[in-house]
């Protein structure tokens, strides 16, 4: 009567456990063998991550900080994420913006701010970046309708008056390999429908904008060299 007793004491313990694991929430990251490869996920990102982008870019500010401009809901919000440290990406802001409709980012100026083009209607705008973490979108309403534009420094910029198409970006398919084993090399994932790809060369992070949000792709060996020249430089 105690070994049945005891069988079953190991037998509720066993199903207590099994549902505490199913419980706890499951790590989206996929590891390449050798670990130098990560695969962040949407699901694994905060919740703003998960939501599709019309556009992005990187910005590194005067204090060692870079940060993730994402241009989501048609033009209607900008996620600003703080990807200084790719293993401790967090969301520093989201704001409504106040413009006529999807964009895209064209080009830096300044240093502190980035040119802005509206898709449908052809208008141009700054996004101010003075403060990283609550931009804001300034119209430049005495423009002709202008194409292409041509950089003067970081302070300025031509626009030349001929008729502007927004040619639509083609999403793909993104798929990561590893083959840090050269005989046997794996797929580690698919990346659906990216329309555009940005990447940190200082710390060797790719960002991928697909249909189901934000994919992050880490280097670690260039990420821990970068975050020694870091130390080395403060010291």
């Amino acid at each position: 009567m105690k070994l049945i007793n005891a069988s079953n004491h190991v037998l509720l313990s066993m199903t207590a456990a099994a549902a505490l694991f199913l419980a706890l929430p499951a790590s989206a990251e996929i590891h390449s063998k050798t670990r130098e490869l990560i695969v962040v996920q949407p699901k694994d990102l905060p919740e703003q991550a998960q939501m599709p982008g019309n556009s992005f870019f990187l910005y590194s500010d005067d204090h060692g900080s870079t940060y993730l401009y994402v241009e989501q809901q048609q033009g209607a919000r900008l996620t600003v994420f703080d990807v200084t440290d790719p293993g401790k990406i967090k969301v520093v802001a989201s704001a409504a913006m106040t413009g006529p409709g999807a964009f895209d980012f064209v080009r830096p100026i300044d240093g502190h701010g980035e040119l802005v083009r509206f898709r449908d209607n052809k208008s141009v705008a700054v996004l101010d970046l003075h403060k990283v973490k609550a931009p804001s979108l300034h119209m430049i309403n005495e423009l002709a309708e202008g194409g292409a534009t041509e950089s003067l420094g970081e302070s300025g910029f031509l626009m030349v008056n001929e008729p502007y198409n927004y040619v639509r970006a083609t999403p793909r398919d993104y798929q990561v390999v590893d083959i840090s084993t050269p005989t046997d090399p794996t797929l580690l994932a698919t990346v659906a429908q990216v329309k555009h790809k940005v990447v940190n060369d200082e710390t060797g992070t790719t960002f991928l904008l697909g249909s189901e949000g934000l994919t992050v792709i880490r280097r670690v060996s260039v990420e821990n060299d970068y975050k020694s020249e870091q130390r080395a430089t403060a010291n």
